[in-house]
């Protein structure tokens, strides 16, 4: 088992928006984490887009190309003790209706949604950027709540402060 003394730290780069900084937590939601690490060492999510945003919810990205492996839902509906709320700039798994069923696309949190709490795998939250997550909460958006001009995701790297995160457990 990998010891994590240090809490990794990821920087989204979001094409003409800048950067966003999100502090994950293993100890809230170690397997989700590990998911996530090794989906940016993969480069998974380089030139993938933010393709759902609800200003004053959520902005949502992840959609990749590559098959990836379903993960158990780590929140407490689920089984699984995980107090970390859904404030503002909390980073979170998005899933179907069933717990089990979180691959790699993933939320940030744009205003407090206390409704998530205890139903979706919070993993992380925000230490800077919080002017680029309210740029793009406020893009122009269709019905369906997709971005009327891509919000494209330039890369995401992770510092893991030298932890080696074993692979994720697949559900």
């Amino acid at each position: 088992m990998e010891t994590v003394t240090e809490n990794a730290v990821v920087t989204i780069e979001v094409e003409g928006f800048g950067n966003m900084v999100i502090e994950l937590f293993f100890d809230k939601a170690p397997n989700t984490v590990r998911n996530f690490v090794h989906l940016i060492q993969d480069g998974y999510f380089d030139g993938s887009t933010f393709h759902r945003v609800i200003e004053n919810f959520m902005i949502q990205g992840g959609s990749g190309s590559k098959e990836v492996c379903a993960i158990k839902g780590e929140f407490t509906s689920n089984g699984f003790e995980n107090n970390l709320l859904h404030e503002r700039g909390v980073i979170s798994m998005a899933r179907t209706s069933y717990p089990n069923t979180a691959t790699s696309q993933f939320f940030i949190v744009h205003k407090n949604s206390s409704h998530l709490d205890g139903k979706y795998a919070a993993f992380g939250k925000m230490i800077s950027g919080f002017a680029v997550l309210d740029a793009i909460a406020t893009v122009a958006t269709n019905r369906s709540d997709a971005p009327l001009a891509s919000v494209i995701i330039t890369k995401i790297t992770v510092d893991t402060k030298g932890v080696t995160y074993l692979t994720p457990i697949c559900a």
